[in-house]
């Protein structure tokens, strides 16, 4: 663990992944049949910056419904959540709807945000301190899948609760997703909760236009993987020889993100060649979306009970409160 700050930037403890890590997982995923990469390499610098505007599109219902119900009922969330609670944050960012709720908490022990990007978590945490200067924040810069030291606030803590917003618990496998579950609940303890954003099943055409929107913003995004596959680690893409495709697989219930081959061609990443089929896919992201009992079945199985669900008038998108059964 490092813990560094840049001239006029927060102390943020440093777990985040290394260009070692970066490179195996990339050569790992090209590697494979049906080439894949992680979606956590995705949110760089730029790519943090990009998703923020994919936020403020109009096709990108996710973020402006959940803020909508953070809004409508952030004072309920935070009474369910209590008094003297450590707030942990998986995937950060910007802190808009987190706002919503540390301007509801009563006496918060603290605030633990953790997100991959640390220009994002920077940002982030100096305008959060300015704003709430009697608040301990303790950012972490780490990839929460992976194992890390959890901060030690300076006061006292009567227990903890995960803030897990924006529907990316969507980003795991079924599996992953459970097993990810399970660590919240070993994390957080037996008198512990989770808060999470959860996105709910719906028309076909409106989901793949919330994942590859009429600007292109979203296409950029997924294609700045590769341009910082090329920076990080010297690789050779041509991102004028790929393209961004979005695709709602019903039977499953996910979109899929995939980086499409345009034609027949040969990558080099570290010395390695990659041989690409036209046509040949990079899948770059996978969002589940669930039914309320279907989500709250899968938790239950992890150990975690639900006591509240809160959802905007036209049931797109869910927010959670649940705790360790």
């Amino acid at each position: 663990m490092r813990v560094r700050a840049r001239a006029g930037a927060p102390e943020v403890r440093d777990f985040a992944p290394g260009s070692d890590m970066f490179l195996a997982d990339v050569l790992a995923g090209l590697g494979r049949p049906r080439k894949e990469l992680p979606c956590k390499y995705l949110y760089d610098e730029k790519g943090s910056e990009l998703f923020e505007r994919i936020c403020e599109l109009d096709e990108y219902y996710l973020t402006r419904t959940e803020l909508s119900i953070m809004g409508e009922h952030a004072p309920r969330m935070a009474e369910a959540l209590g008094e003297e609670v450590l707030l942990i944050e998986y995937g950060s960012g910007s802190g808009r709807k987190t706002r919503l709720l540390l301007d509801e908490l009563k006496a918060p022990a603290g605030y633990v945000p953790i997100d991959i990007s640390r220009e994002a978590l920077e940002k982030s945490v100096a305008e959060l301190r300015g704003s709430y200067p009697g608040l301990e924040v303790l950012p972490v810069c780490a990839d929460y899948t992976k194992p890390f030291t959890m901060p030690v606030p300076s006061g006292s803590v009567d227990h903890r609760a995960v803030y897990f917003p924006g529907s990316t618990i969507g980003n795991f496998s079924p599996i992953e997703a459970r097993n990810f579950l399970v660590k919240v609940v070993k994390l957080v303890g037996a008198r512990g909760g989770l808060l999470i954003g959860v996105d709910l099943k719906k028309d076909r055409g409106v989901l793949e236009a919330a994942y590859d929107d009429a600007e292109g913003v979203t296409a950029a995004f997924d294609l700045n993987m590769l341009e910082r596959i090329n920076r990080e680690l010297g690789a050779d893409f041509d991102l004028g020889a790929f393209r961004h495709l979005a695709i709602y697989d019903e039977d499953v219930g996910r979109i899929e993100m995939h980086l499409v081959s345009e034609r027949a061609q040969v990558v080099r990443v570290a010395g390695r060649a990659f041989r690409f089929r036209s046509g040949e896919t990079i899948h770059t992201e996978s969002s589940y979306k669930f039914e309320i009992r279907e989500f709250q079945e899968m938790a239950a199985a992890a150990g975690l009970e639900a006591k509240k669900v809160w959802t905007d008038p036209g049931r797109l998108f869910s927010v959670h409160h649940l705790t360790v059964a």
